[in-house]
């Protein structure tokens, strides 16, 4: 079993920054990708980033790029999302999210395990 444990949301203005942390414990899946969704009210889940865990390949979603930067710590078993010039679209609940087989993709039918989520709001 897996446990994902998210943490880091709040309310923050438009232009500012925030980090996400995912913290990791359980099964040994030190090979295998992490990711970042997000789901607006009245939306559907929407993949924000990828990363793999040995080479530290990341996969972002278009609307992010250049203002989102996924990272990870291998000793501390967790993962980050610093977010940088928030809009206000970006308000979501950010779900952290891993997988048991190699490979970054968008798809959330692809993860196998979900941490509780952590509110981002983003003012104008």
């Amino acid at each position: 079993q897996v446990q994902l444990v998210e943490s880091g949301g709040r309310l923050v203005q438009a232009g500012g920054s925030l980090r996400l942390s995912c913290s990791a414990s359980g099964r040994t899946f030190s090979s295998y990708p992490m990711a970042w969704f997000r789901q607006a009210p009245g939306k559907e889940r929407e993949f924000v980033a990828a990363i793999s865990w040995i080479a530290g390949n990341t996969y972002y979603t278009d609307s992010v790029k250049g203002r989102f930067t996924i990272s990870r710590d291998n000793a501390k078993s967790t993962v980050y999302l610093q977010m940088n010039s928030l809009k206000p679209e970006d308000t979501a609940v950010y779900y952290c999210a891993s997988r048991t087989t190699y490979g970054l993709v968008p798809g959330a039918d692809k993860y196998h395990y979900w941490g509780q989520g952590t509110q981002v709001t983003v003012s104008s």
